[in-house]
């Protein structure tokens, strides 16, 4: 699997943002990728050093249009924490 199809988007919320400080990142991750897989794609991307990763599986939420109802897909979350000597991914620098 390419790094760039284990890694899809960042998660800009608020709690995200306030991880920023502690060089703690966030992002939308494959299904199917595991913890050393998605520490690998970090490091062959943005050039950092991770310390460990944490993955959290994220349920859908029920939307709704008009009288019809459905959940939106569920997908899963990558918080990536990097070493201290590591520099910072230069995407979320002006975010804090």
């Amino acid at each position: 699997m390419n790094a760039r199809d284990i890694i899809l988007a960042p998660v800009i919320t608020e709690k995200a943002v306030s991880l920023l400080p502690k060089k703690k990142y966030t992002f939308r991750v494959a299904d199917s990728a595991n913890k050393i897989e998605i520490a690998k794609a970090v490091e062959e991307i943005f050039g950092v050093k991770v310390a460990k990763v944490n993955t959290i599986s994220m349920k859908g939420h029920l939307r709704r249009m008009g009288r019809n109802q459905g959940y939106t897909s569920d997908w899963k979350k990558a918080v990536v924490t990097l070493k201290p000597d590591s520099k910072t991914i230069e995407f979320f620098d002006g975010m804090f």
